[in-house]
């Protein structure tokens, strides 16, 4: 052990100092080691810690954009709650608007629907009472006494209201000792006589007729009765200076007058050439109306001196008003004449003062107290 190993620098160096020395080199080495170690345990630290640091600052910015987004959530749930609730109120509301329109419709359409059937009940009333008073027309008119005196009520009717009173006469008494049914007064001229007693029997039984054979009898039977008829009127009622020399034979129903003048022209035109005319209810109106007319023109010939009076006082007083027009334009116009000359004073006088009003009189004033001094400085 004691023996020299090798030589350094002139010293021996023996194999206890070798191994002293290779002893202390690990022991250094071991040292060195484990201060290597810990500095990098120690930055291994460092890094664990920064990374842990970084995690926990990622983790708080995770828990805040977490919070964030569970605030943005909650806001977005409220909002989604609110407008889904107000979808629903308002689907709510027009719901209910609509049902209450539709209810307030139907209660509408049920109460027009009531109305309805309340028009067509009393409608079905009237269709009853027509047909009751049809069947008591039918009867009526079965009977040649109460058909006569339908037609003479129907045109009686007719008569009362279109003419006034005074301008005709029911069963008058004509200078022969006949009473036609009505007789029409005409201004200045002969009355003009109305007979309602149509010959219905033949024409019922033309309706009635079942086979060509009994409808051709029912014809000429229906000839021959209206043409009696109009020769009995003719006979009758033509009196010269008294009636006029055209009558009027009433039917007393519109289907009748048609159906006459359809199947029996001809013996429409012989009644026409014998001077009666057949009318029913619409044309005996149509007349009527006419005569009402001849009426109300004569009445205003009649009133024609009165009428000429009071155009001639209306004349005059139009005269009167032109003249007192003309004096109160003359007067106008002086006024006028006054009014301008006024106004040219007017004019006058604001020009005068606005001449004044540019008179300079400071300046004046100035000169004035300017010549005594030049005066005293002389």
């Amino acid at each position: 052990m004691d023996d020299t190993l090798f030589t350094i620098g002139g010293h021996g160096v023996t194999w206890a100092q070798a191994l002293g020395g290779a002893v202390a080199l690990f022991v250094l080495l071991v040292i060195l080691l484990r201060r290597r170690g810990a500095r990098e345990a120690a930055r291994h630290d460092e890094e664990i810690a920064h990374r842990l640091s970084e995690m926990a600052r990622a983790q708080a910015e995770m828990t805040g954009r977490m919070q964030s987004m569970a605030e943005v959530f909650a806001n977005r749930h409220s909002d989604l709650a609110r407008a889904l609730t107000e979808r629903l109120d308002g689907f709510g509301h027009r719901l209910n608007q609509s049902m209450t329109s539709q209810a307030r419709a139907t209660h509408d359409s049920l109460t027009r629907l009531n109305e309805r059937l309340a028009v067509i009940d009393t409608a079905q009333k009237n269709i009853t009472e027509l047909s009751r008073d049809v069947v008591g027309l039918q009867e009526i008119l079965a009977n040649k006494q109460t058909r006569g005196a339908f037609g003479q009520g129907r045109m009686e009717a007719i008569v009362a209201d279109g003419l006034p009173q005074g301008g005709y006469d029911f069963q008058a008494t004509l200078s022969n000792g006949r009473r036609p049914d009505c007789v029409v007064r005409l201004p200045n001229a002969p009355c003009l006589v109305i007979d309602a007693k149509f010959p219905l029997e033949a024409f019922t039984a033309y309706r009635d007729a079942g086979g060509p054979e009994a409808r051709k009898a029912a014809a000429q039977r229906l000839r021959a009765d209206v043409l009696k008829h109009v020769g009995d009127i003719a006979e009758r009622y033509f009196i010269p200076g008294e009636t006029q020399d055209t009558a009027i034979m009433f039917v007393p129903s519109e289907s009748v007058y048609a159906d006459l003048h359809e199947h029996f022209e001809d013996v429409v035109q012989r009644a026409n050439r014998q001077r009666i005319i057949v009318v029913g209810p619409s044309l005996l109106m149509l007349s009527i109306g006419l005569v009402q007319a001849i009426l109300r023109d004569h009445r205003m010939r009649e009133q024609a001196h009165v009428i000429h009076k009071e155009v001639t006082l209306l004349a005059e007083d139009v005269g009167r008003l032109g003249d007192r027009v003309g004096k109160l334009k003359s007067h106008h116009d002086q006024a006028g004449r006054d009014i301008d000359q006024i106004l040219t004073s007017v004019d006058k006088i604001q020009k005068r003062g606005a001449k004044i009003e540019e008179l300079d009189f400071a300046a004046e004033d100035d000169q004035s107290r300017a010549q005594p001094r030049l005066m005293a400085g002389a």
